[in-house]
């Protein structure tokens, strides 16, 4: 054992040192008792409620909620998946760390793997790690509240660690590893992270396949490709039951494919996601400066205007207060990009991008080359609308890739690649024997790097206009602000033009401090007056400078509040206490929210017909844009059993509530049928019908009413008498067979209705929701939620799981077997 530490003593002292850095970033709000406010965990909040308080009553977590949209899975809000080891062990990290403690460790350890595999001595390996992890959108994500996408983010450097291995012929713990790492990336349950990392491997697998037939070493690159391959299907297995449901309900989804031939606005309608949706958060060309000038583009939505900023000086001179002056700065937009609006700069560090024009000019080592394919593959497909033709290419063509938004996201993986070949850069400097070669490419890439940096801190408006596209709107709306004066609105909108040009110089000047540093720190140790050890002390001082203080932009102690806020994010309303009196079930459309299909305060205390979810179903997606996006149709209301309305006054924002007599109720017998040839029909049909009196039902389903048997009966009745998200139960009577419309979203992969304790067959109507024909006489109804691929999912997870163990366990043996026999 005292050997043992003996051996990794150094790697033990570094994991201390991440620890203290990951808590220290956020030492003031954790000593203070905070907690971080995310924005996306808060929507989360309501998103869950309904689960939650099932899972704290019954100890089942259901997997169907009612709480938004009329209803949906609760895979992609909240699923227990207890038979998946990797569970259990997120489960842990967020036990034992305070969040987001806990995100940043796996940044920096994840890091710490994959440099030590790149063969870096750890302190340099640490100050790799350190490069990794404090990349600008590692912490914006946590800051945004995206706690799995910054999971699935900090998995991408041990898993190619591991594949690493793999690829060197360490196939038992590079397999172990890599299976271990896939299955917690898979677990991550951010499919489009880990599809961006797949496809930047595929580049990786190319290229060692050109090298292993050129070296004419196929054998063993196969089974590197064989040992991989297993890797992969167990973390599959593992994740058997996250995937399994996760595919089943995104065919049904809107990433999924359309039902509507044509979409509201006349349109053909699109399989996976609207195009325009998908590329609305794309990066521009120019935009990419950022990786080297954070404020480059003005930072993110929030960059504040301090009291010497040129518009609250312009303001103060014309004769506003100076309070009212700061405050008015605060609202203008000091982003400038293409983009809707962000939320911060992709910044990958001053330092980092000078070393990484430095590695592109002496970097041997044949990794280079998917780093480079990797990085301009991603900074390509970022650009989106803004290089149409290549993203159509990967949109139209490449399998889920028209699945996934916001494409500047696929950044993460520059952002992984230019820490590990600025790192390569400085091994080939320190093993270099003769290292003036490498320092004349270092003033080179000094020149490049600096030279843009000086450039920008001089004359930044001889490339850039400081301007977005909507300029002249932004004046437009000044104008309007201060009741019609132009003059004034021009005024202010050059007073920002010039403020956002300060914010690039002086970033720009930032950028080059840190760039000259380095360069000396490099000169000094060419010229033998710092040693390998110094030199890596010195990069980890340097680079932690760099990036902690950009991070701290927008990831800091205002992000943070005191835990009883937190608690009360969620304050109900007058007219939420007098709707939650009423203790039967219904839905609630809250008109008074200015997106109530976008925003989910409503579903925290009720069942919605609103709500947010970036998964939702597409039926009802569609149904939302065609019946509620330029009026609402109080016939879809009234048949989703939307018994309250809220409402807000337009002047004074009061809210107020009306209770909607005609809702339909949970079920209810239809006098007639009518049948629609194709989903344009029913979409058509129910814009304007009777739901109380006829059912809207596509032709498919007409086997399944007999006709024959159903008749009117004045008197039948159907209710609901007994509610839980998962089962529902119903009793009926009738003097003659009938047809009942349930106020229920229609979702086939799971439910099943029983009549009598005997399973019967069930179809939809009124574009989403359940029918079925009902037999003469009183009978019990009961609609059960078992979906087959989260139970059976589970089993195999669980099988996946047991496996994974096994053979961990099987490489500390062969590996203490080695040691012994050495």
């Amino acid at each position: 054992m005292n050997n043992w530490f003996k051996r990794n003593g150094v790697h033990l002292a570094v994991i201390a040192a991440f620890l203290v850095i990951s808590f220290a970033y956020f030492f003031s709000p954790l000593v203070q008792g905070k907690m971080l406010y995310q924005g996306d965990v808060s929507q989360a909040q309501a998103m869950q409620r309904e689960i939650m308080a099932v899972k704290e009553k019954t100890g089942h977590a259901p997997l169907w909620t009612n709480q938004m949209f009329g209803g949906m899975p609760s895979y992609q809000i909240w699923a227990p998946y207890a038979s998946n080891i990797t569970t259990h062990v997120i489960n842990v990290l967020k036990t034992v760390f305070p969040n987001p403690v806990d995100t940043v460790l796996l940044y920096l350890l994840g890091g710490y793997l994959l440099f030590s595999v790149l063969r870096f001595k750890p302190i340099m390996a640490a100050a790799g790690a350190i490069a990794f992890a404090f990349s600008s959108y590692n912490f914006i994500y946590i800051m945004a509240g995206h706690a799995n996408q910054a999971y699935a983010i900090a998995f991408f450097a041990p898993l190619l660690a591991g594949i690493l291995l793999v690829l060197r012929g360490k196939y038992l713990w590079g397999g172990v590893i890599t299976a271990f790492f896939m299955a917690m990336e898979v677990r991550s349950n951010h499919v489009q992270m880990t599809y961006y990392l797949m496809l930047s491997l595929v580049i990786l697998v190319a290229i060692e396949a050109y090298h292993a037939i050129k070296a004419k070493q196929t054998r063993p690159f196969l089974k590197s490709i064989g040992v991989l391959a297993a890797s992969f299907v167990l973390a599959i297995l593992i994740n058997a039951g996250t995937l399994w449901t996760t595919y089943e309900y995104s065919q049904y989804t809107i990433r999924g494919k359309a039902n509507l031939t044509a979409k509201n606005d006349g349109s053909e309608a699109d399989h996976g996601l609207d195009k325009g949706y998908a590329y609305n958060w794309s990066q521009g060309v120019s935009e990419i400066i950022t990786f080297l000038v954070p404020n480059a583009y003005g930072g993110g939505d929030h960059t504040p205007l301090g009291e010497d900023s040129k518009v609250v000086k312009t303001l103060t001179e014309k004769g506003v207060d100076a309070g009212q002056a700061q405050g008015f700065a605060q609202q203008l937009p000091v982003y400038w990009g293409d983009k809707p609006g962000t939320a911060g700069p992709w910044y990958f560090g001053a330092i980092v991008c000078f070393l990484f024009v430095f590695g592109l000019l002496v970097v041997k080592n044949r990794i280079k080359w998917w780093i480079v394919g990797a990085t301009l593959l991603s900074i390509l497909l970022s650009y989106g609308k803004n290089l149409i033709g290549f993203s159509d290419i990967f949109f139209d063509y490449f399998p889920l890739y028209n699945k996934f938004r916001a494409v500047e996201s696929i950044l993460v993986i520059a952002s992984l690649c230019f820490p590990i070949l600025a790192f390569l850069a400085i091994n080939e400097l320190v093993t270099a024997q003769d290292k003036k070669p490498l320092f004349n490419k270092l003033k080179i890439a000094l020149y490049i790097t600096g030279g843009i940096c000086l450039i920008m801190a001089v004359a930044p408006d001889i490339f850039f206009s400081f301007k977005s596209s909507n300029h002249e709107t932004l004046i437009s709306s000044l104008a309007q602000a201060f009741g019609g004066d132009n003059g004034m609105a021009n005024t202010v909108a050059s007073a920002l033009v010039q403020d956002r040009i300060s914010l690039a110089k002086t970033d720009a000047i930032r950028s080059l401090i840190f760039i000259l540093i380095t360069f000396g720190i490099l000169w000094a140790y060419i010229k033998g007056k710092l040693n390998t050890t110094v030199l890596a002390f010195a990069f980890v001082a340097v680079i932690m400078a760099d990036m902690w203080t950009v991070d701290k932009r927008y990831l800091n102690e205002r992000n943070f509040r005191d835990k009883s806020d937190y608690d009360n994010i969620y304050k109900a309303r007058e007219v939420d206490n007098i709707i939650s009196r009423d203790t039967t079930y219904y839905r609630v459309m809250d008109l008074s929210l200015s997106l109530p299909f976008s925003d989910s305060y409503a579903s925290y205390f009720h069942k919605t017909v609103g709500g947010f979810h970036s998964a939702r179903l597409r039926r009802f997606d569609e149904l939302m844009n065609n019946q509620f996006s330029k009026s609402i149709n109080s016939d879809v209301l009234d048949m989703l059993n939307t018994k309250y309305i809220i409402t807000a006054d337009p002047k004074t924002g009061q809210t107020g509530m009306r209770t909607n007599a005609d809702a339909c109720g949970n079920a209810w017998f239809v006098k007639s049928i009518k049948y629609a040839d194709n989903a344009d029909q029913e979409m058509q049909a129910i814009s304007s019908f009777n739901p109380k009196e006829e059912a809207i039902v596509d032709k498919q389903y007409k086997s399944f009413i007999n006709e024959k048997e159903v008749g009117i009966d004045p008197n039948a009745t159907i209710k609901l008498v007994s509610y839980a998200p998962e089962h529902l139960v119903y009793e009926s009577g009738s003097t003659s067979a009938q047809v009942a419309v349930f106020s229920e979203i229609y979702y086939d992969k799971g439910w099943k209705m029983l009549i009598d304790g005997e399973e019967k067959p069930y179809f939809r109507a009124d574009y989403l929701l359940r029918a079925a024909q009902i037999p003469i006489g009183n009978h019990k109804i009961e609609f059960i939620f078992h979906p087959t691929s989260y139970y059976t999912g589970e089993t195999i997870s669980l099988a996946g799981s047991i496996l994974l163990v096994l053979a961990i366990g099987g490489a500390v043996f062969a590996g203490t077997r080695k040691k012994k026999t050495a």
